[in-house]
């Protein structure tokens, strides 16, 4: 997608401030969120972000977020921690428990199995923001497949295993009556090949012991409980921003150059084979972390206390690393679509709240 996207007519519009350009897999996509255009007013200093991303994996995305600051880095953090909507077992009726652990102990286990949404002809985890209701929004009595998805378990070990191992009960043996929605029992295909079962444990059962229950998995945002958190971690750091002065570099020998590159813990200098100048490495900006050590070195290299640096090293203001990693119950990818989103409906209804006040005034 190329182009200009503007709201308003052609004789008076107002570019939108929020313009997310993210490239996933081999193609662009602009998330554009809008602001009120009843006037012919420009707001000053208007920004565009964009959103680079760097790698990407069904069960992690990272992603550079530019052209912007930390008010809006910050924002967008929280709404894939606490805002963004996820399916997650909410209640549990048990009709026999006779295992080791009370129901209270187990519905709090199955609480936090992720429950995975998959639209029809899809193998992603995807948003249920379309497909069901919050449970106090729908119209239904108790409930109905439009705002909860039942699950049943009943599992009765009625034999002795051979080796005197204790059966376990897995999130595998959760059987749902929606076909779309199903517990994530791995968070990849590495995590599946290394485990041992066949899902998430729940129970551990020895001979003579059953489990059965039926639990109603409804949808949800992590701001009223952390079961409905679709992130295991959702991080950012600033863009670090390596500046290597070579005119004070070139007054050093290679001795003191190596002990400059080799003072960083995160080795993010290196020294060019070549030239014999120091350069930042590769991967500096994933590395950067921790860079006190440099200054101290630097401090002692030099002839003169109020020279400059040879190498500095400060944080963008502007440019921010992403990191976001799912529980299973979501895509990473569609995790940070479904982020945006929730951004541009709370924007959109901030529009309207100023236009209804206008209108009073």
């Amino acid at each position: 997608c190329t182009g200009r996207v503007v709201y308003g007519s052609e004789d008076t519009f107002t570019p939108s401030p929020f313009i997310f350009h993210v490239p996933l897999h081999s193609y662009y996509v602009y998330f554009l969120l809008p602001h009120p255009v009843k006037h012919n007013l420009k707001m000053p200093n208007q920004r565009f972000p964009k959103v680079k991303v760097t790698s990407i994996a069904p069960h992690e995305i990272k992603f550079t977020l530019s052209d912007t600051d930390t008010s809006m880095a910050n924002t967008l953090r929280r709404i894939m921690i606490a805002e963004v909507p996820t399916l997650a077992i909410d209640l549990v009726e048990f009709h026999e428990n006779s295992t080791v652990l009370n129901d209270e102990y187990i519905a709090h286990r199955l609480g936090l199995v992720p429950i995975r949404y998959q639209p029809a002809g899809s193998i992603r985890g995807g948003d249920c923001h379309g497909a069901f209701l919050p449970h106090r929004e729908c119209v239904c009595y108790d409930r109905c497949p439009r705002c909860s998805v039942e699950f049943e378990l009943d599992v009765h070990v009625d034999h002795v295993v051979e080796d005197g191992a204790p059966v376990i009960v897995t999130s595998a043996d959760l059987k749902s009556n929606n076909e779309y929605v199903s517990p994530a029992h791995f968070l990849n295909q590495d995590e599946q090949d290394e485990s041992q079962d066949e899902g998430i444990a729940i129970v551990k059962m020895g001979p003579g012991q059953r489990l059965k229950l039926k639990a109603v998995a409804r949808m949800g945002i992590a701001k009223e409980h952390a079961k409905w958190c679709p992130v295991a971690v959702a991080t950012y750091r600033f863009l670090p921003v390596i500046q290597i002065n070579d005119e004070q570099v070139a007054t050093l020998t290679m001795e003191q150059k190596a002990e400059i590159v080799e003072s960083c813990p995160d080795k993010i200098l290196e020294i060019d084979a070549s030239s014999g100048n120091i350069v930042a490495a590769p991967n500096a900006d994933e590395m950067a972390t921790f860079t006190e050590d440099l200054k101290y070195t630097q401090a002692a290299l030099k002839k003169r206390k109020e020279d400059p640096d040879f190498v500095t090293v400060t944080q963008s203001d502007n440019v921010f690393l992403f990191s976001v990693e799912s529980t299973g119950a979501m895509d990473a990818e569609e995790i940070l679509i479904s982020s945006l989103r929730v951004l541009k409906d709370r924007l959109n209804y901030l529009a309207q709240e100023v236009e209804n006040l206008k209108d009073m005034a």
